[in-house]
């Protein structure tokens, strides 16, 4: 069986070795991953503790898939998104964006890497400046790196207005005039401004009414056909993550506990917590019943995490060992890794 962190690197050396052939390029590969905030206290602002919001996170994103990250409130999904971005520095760990290592360029030497990933936030009102229209929120992009000049600027906002279905009439308008899943493709069409190879998608859809938000998802999934980009994609709701992932990471308490393939997931998920989660999703057939996953308690503090499995607290099928020792994440299937002694040789 092997870690995550080692076939994340195995798998980059190869892509180097053979080329970057269509569909196995991976244009994220982040290696152990670690932020952790300090916690100040006292005249003097000594750290005391350390909340450790991310401990240890590998994953890798290929060009034209979507990897979707799931987990409860404070898990540390949110965390990963800035982190891999660089708009908050990682404490460890490796990023890597189409093979190039960003985990400590400058401002100017990050700059460049800027164009090939953008995100989309989880509220599209509060990420929207209410001071500036619709035009200048989407050009806005193309006028700090100096990609086109006013005439050619407007064209081409008025093209990404018309690529996530709004029209060129809406484009001096202002967010307090759009609807919230018109403001969210308001959203999309910033990202999409620079032509970017990865979008990072911080729950894009929570925030918006059931029927808005398969509009919004069904739009991302075209704009990938059509662009060949890549998602990470960031949702509590494991049934949005179905629809549009193509691999899916399950993160508990600041670590990823299950990695596969989304079909191999869905079918047969090998953790608890990712067991508990599944069996959580709403049915939409009330003559079929699905078994449920009893999950007591509350998500422990990232402050002080128990030991050995974080999820011993909560897990009906917790072991002595478990108590004592930190599973690691390891391949015990073909593309499926988990971090759970159930699963693994002693």
């Amino acid at each position: 069986m092997r870690s995550l962190d080692r076939q994340v690197t195995e798998t980059a050396a190869l892509h180097v070795k053979n080329g970057t052939a269509a569909g196995w390029a991976p244009i994220l590969e982040v290696t152990n991953l670690k932020q952790h905030f300090p916690i100040k206290k006292g005249i003097i602002r000594r750290t005391q503790a350390y909340v450790l919001a991310v401990d240890g996170v590998s994953f890798s994103v290929n060009a034209g898939e979507t990897l979707g990250l799931v987990g409860e409130s404070g898990c540390g999904k949110s965390t990963v998104a800035r982190t891999v971005l660089r708009l908050i520095e990682p404490t460890a760990g490796e990023i890597k964006v189409d093979g190039h290592d960003i985990t400590h360029l400058s401002k100017a030497q990050l700059r460049p890497y800027r164009r090939e990933m953008q995100i989309i936030f989880q509220d599209p009102f509060s990420s929207l400046n209410p001071r500036m229209t619709a035009a200048d929120i989407v050009g806005e992009p193309l006028v700090v790196h100096r990609l086109a000049r006013a005439e050619e600027r407007i064209a081409r906002v008025r093209a990404l207005f018309e690529q996530v279905g709004l029209t060129g009439s809406q484009m001096k308008s202002f967010p307090h005039e759009f609807s919230g899943g018109q403001r969210q493709r308001i959203s999309i069409a910033r990202a999409l401004a620079l032509n970017p190879k990865l979008i990072v998608a911080d729950e894009p859809v929570s925030a918006l009414d059931v029927s808005i938000q398969a509009q919004v998802i069904n739009l991302m999934m075209d704009l990938q056909q059509e662009k060949g980009l890549s998602y990470l994609f960031i949702a509590h709701g494991l049934a949005v993550v179905e629809h549009i992932s193509h691999r899916v990471a399950v993160m508990y308490l600041g670590k990823i506990v299950e990695y596969a393939e989304k079909r191999e997931l869905f079918v047969k998920p090998l953790h608890p917590y990712t067991e508990a989660l599944l069996a959580a999703v709403p049915v939409p057939n009330p003559k079929l019943r699905r078994p449920r996953k009893h999950v007591g308690g509350d998500v422990p503090s990232p402050v002080n995490p128990p030991s050995g499995c974080a999820f011993h607290t909560r897990c009906p099928q917790a072991m002595a060992r478990c108590r004592a020792e930190t599973p690691p994440l390891l391949e015990v299937a073909p593309r499926h890794w988990v971090a759970c002694h159930l699963h693994q040789a002693s």
